[in-house]
């Protein structure tokens, strides 16, 4: 994100943001950006409010109609002084600052940080509209859920490097379906741990990953007393942890 933004120069190869040099032409490339930095430092003797006009002076934008609109969806009194704020506060003014001029492009850094289930679920519902006025969006997050519900594309870093990048479509055809089966007796629990790909979670529920072994479970099934059976599938975070743990992966 750095590179992209200007802040550094990359030691190899390069980065552009519409024909644009990330480096060289880094002063033009912010027009089109709108930045959300995952360690936000602020004015500490303005409050919300002169922030945010200060940015927009600096831009030569004296329409505050998406600021307005803004700060009413995340729910905050922008008049509040920012050494008073909240971390989660804090971030809804981040958030404001990044969107209110509309820019074609935006880097959000863990954008969700500090917010409450209610505001992370207005924040997806902003990423959502803006992906549908067809908005380019790059966002790094450690939630998974907003990640999958949000995200076209995906890649995952580990020690710096990138080591998967992949359509979320594609990722989503390797989440494997599970069983969770819950047996009435001992004797119909011996009965399922004879399949492969079995895992006993307790004295009467097994997990079964289904791969091309459903006409087994099927066979199997027909042989034992079912309390309760649920289908589920591999969650993203569990998909990334395979990749992040597997050997020779750097």
């Amino acid at each position: 994100m750095r590179h992209l933004l200007g802040f550094m120069k990359a030691q190899s190869g390069k980065a552009t943001i519409n024909n644009l040099d990330c480096w060289s032409d880094a002063t033009a490339i912010k027009n089109y950006i709108g930045y959300l930095p995952g360690e936000i430092a602020f004015i500490e003797g303005m409050t919300g409010k002169s922030f945010l006009h200060m940015l927009q002076d600096l831009r030569g934008d004296g329409n505050t109609t998406i600021q307005q609109r803004l700060v009413e969806r995340f729910e905050f009194d922008p008049t509040t002084p920012i050494r008073k704020m909240s971390k989660g506060m804090k971030q809804k003014v981040a958030i404001v600052a990044a969107f209110m001029h509309d820019p074609a492009i935006y880097i959000l850094d863990e954008p969700t940080s500090g917010l409450d289930p209610l505001m992370q679920q207005r924040f997806v519902e902003l990423i959502l509209e803006e992906k549908e006025r067809g908005k380019t969006i790059l966002m790094s997050s450690h939630y998974f859920q907003e990640m999958e519900r949000t995200c076209d594309r995906a890649a995952m870093i580990k020690d710096g490097e990138i080591i998967i990048t992949n359509d979320m479509e594609a990722l989503r055809k390797e989440q494997k379906q599970r069983l969770l089966i819950t047996v009435q007796t001992e004797h119909d629990m011996n009965t399922l741990l004879t399949l492969p790909h079995i895992k006993k979670i307790n004295k009467q529920t097994v997990e079964i990953t289904v791969q091309n072994n459903i006409n087994d479970i099927l066979k199997q099934l027909a042989h034992v007393h079912v309390t309760s059976l649920h289908m589920a599938e591999t969650e993203l975070e569990e998909l990334f942890m395979h990749y992040y743990q597997k050997e020779g992966v750097k």
